[in-house]
């Protein structure tokens, strides 16, 4: 099970009576149901937990903050961890782009992240599209409205939240799905917030399963 981050008063230093895991993330998410519902249920999987030892640490209480407070609450905390000597080993952001209208602090959010080495999993137009892409392919435009749909064409969810077990063992098709829409962007010159439909996810999935032997598809 994955151990929830401690408080901003508490400590960041490594327990030395557990069995230390080789690689630990912490993860600061947008939404407050959907994106850590998938996140724990990736992180109680077999291979995670025993074959890859990776710790993924879910900050429950950046919830519906903006990206680029999101960012900053990830470098609070990467200096924290600094001074503390503490565990963690990578700081993420989990966002959405948002259609029609794009988060207006997007590109500050995008570019502090870069400057300070934060990695960021981001979708769009939203998380709803990394979904999708567990069960089919999307290579047109989507609005949020017409994700939602599409994703509950697949497991009938009219709300927010998911079951893990219909996602998480399709986790590398969507992976593979998401690297051929990021190469397509590429190709085509086709920048951030351009690049619809689109999701970083495969990034973190990719380096929670590039340890200990296990390796994401794609």
């Amino acid at each position: 099970m994955a151990r929830r981050r401690e408080r901003a008063s508490g400590s960041l230093r490594r327990n030395i009576d557990v069995r230390q895991p080789r690689k630990t993330l912490l993860v600061f998410c947008e939404g407050e149901r959907t994106e850590p519902e998938y996140l724990t249920g990736l992180s109680r999987l077999r291979e995670v937990r025993d074959v890859a030892a990776v710790d993924i640490r879910i900050d429950r209480d950046s919830a519906g903050f903006s990206p680029l407070r999101l960012v900053r609450m990830a470098i609070e905390a990467r200096d924290k961890n600094r001074r503390e000597q503490g565990e963690i080993d990578e700081f993420w952001c989990v966002f959405d782009v948002e259609w029609p209208t794009n988060h207006t602090t997007l590109g500050d959010a995008v570019r502090l992240a870069d400057k300070n080495g934060i990695h960021l999993a981001v979708s769009n137009p939203c998380f709803e599209l990394w979904l999708v892409l567990h069960f089919a392919d999307c290579d047109a435009w989507l609005d949020n409205d017409q994700a939602r749909r599409l994703r509950r064409q697949h497991d009938g969810k009219l709300d927010k939240g998911l079951d893990p077990a219909r996602y998480i063992p399709n986790r590398h098709v969507a992976a593979a799905r998401a690297l051929r829409l990021e190469r397509r962007h590429a190709k085509d010159g086709t920048p951030s917030p351009h690049d619809n439909p689109s999701s970083g996810m495969h990034r973190l999935i990719g380096a929670v399963e590039s340890v200990g032997g296990v390796r994401a598809t794609g």
